[in-house]
């Protein structure tokens, strides 16, 4: 069976990577020059389904508990398993409780073993939360690693180029996130910057909560942090604006003076496609399947989605059985 998959972002690269694997033979169009410059580029990479109950249903804990596993065999060697770490300043302990009420897989860790597990955090904060379970990857590294996996296994990818002609295709997956025509997404914008500093080292990505601008930090190689992320109700692709800068600048140097005298290496933007429901949809329409609505979640639930749109493509008659079991989800939120 030939398939056309549309768009080279995380869900269209996990998509071909799912329907290459069960025999497919795979194509994948890209209207960019390259992998770079969509909402997967600009990533956290964040693996923590756990973490991501705080504020998410509990599909995205179903969804993406085994997404660690399925990238690491996917892309051998990308994947850090050293948990997530959840802090909090003195006065804001009231929302490490709230934040531990909401979750699951985690355990009260004290200022001693902090120090223990992030020595340059040592003295800086009281109590804190351990997600052991969870991981995290560079999405840049991961998504070259996946191209160039699919390709060795025979996927042909076309860039700057809307598609090829699609006759000879039987089915086709489109992943072309918000530049589907579907009127029921919006988008949400989410800014991110890339700090650089010998002076800090991390071993896991650490969430430091506030009451009103909670941050995320996910150490990278040569002594890099991304930071984020805003949730923007806006499809706006402009730059970082200037209080998204201070605000994510202000929670960084909460977390560690030393990110005062940091480089900033990158600022960037992601326009993350979004249902009104926040989940995931995979939906078929002919001989289209959709995967789109990651929402902040691109990297931790497009394995699942991946699998039900190979699903789909595989196995004719599992429509109905998908289609119910997207709606069970949906109700269980």
């Amino acid at each position: 069976m030939r398939v056309l998959v549309k768009g080279a972002g995380v869900a269209g690269l996990t998509a071909a990577f799912e329907l290459a694997t069960r025999g497919a033979a795979v194509t994948v169009a890209e209207t960019r020059h390259g992998l770079g410059g969509n909402a997967s580029w600009f990533a956290g990479g964040m693996l923590a389904p756990w973490c991501e109950r705080e504020s998410a249903e509990q599909p995205v804990l179903d969804l993406g508990r085994d997404a660690a596993d399925w990238w690491e065999a996917a892309t051998p060697g990308q994947v850090t398993r050293a948990g997530t770490l959840v802090v909090a300043a003195p006065r804001d302990a009231g929302e490490l409780d709230r934040f531990a009420s909401r979750t699951s897989g985690h355990r009260r860790v004290d200022e001693d073993e902090i120090a223990l597990l992030e020595p340059d955090l040592a003295g800086r904060f009281r109590r804190g939360l351990l997600f052991s379970d969870e991981a995290h990857l560079d999405p840049r590294q991961a998504m070259a690693a996946l191209h160039d996996r699919l390709a060795a296994m025979g996927v042909e990818f076309h860039f700057c180029a809307d598609a090829p002609a699609v006759s000879g295709f039987g089915r086709q997956i489109d992943c072309t996130g918000m530049s589907a025509v579907d009127g029921r997404l919006r988008g949400v914008r989410g800014e991110m910057l890339i700090l650089r500093t010998p002076d800090v080292s991390l071993s896991r990505p650490v969430r430091l909560l506030h009451p009103r601008f909670p941050l995320y930090m996910v150490p990278r190689t040569d002594h890099r942090f991304m930071i984020g992320a805003t949730m923007i109700e806006s499809q706006s692709t402009g730059p970082v604006t200037a209080r998204s800068m201070m605000e994510l600048l202000g929670a960084a140097y909460a977390l560690h003076p030393a990110f005062g005298e940091a480089e900033i290496v990158e600022t960037g933007v992601g326009v993350r496609p979004a249902f009104p429901d926040n989940l995931p949809r995979v939906e078929a329409s002919g001989d289209t399947v959709a995967i789109n609505g990651l929402y902040r979640h691109g990297f931790l639930l497009a394995p699942a989605m991946a699998r039900q749109a190979a699903d789909l493509v595989f196995n004719q008659d599992g429509t109905k059985e998908l289609a119910h079991e997207t709606v069970g989800q949906r109700r269980s939120a």
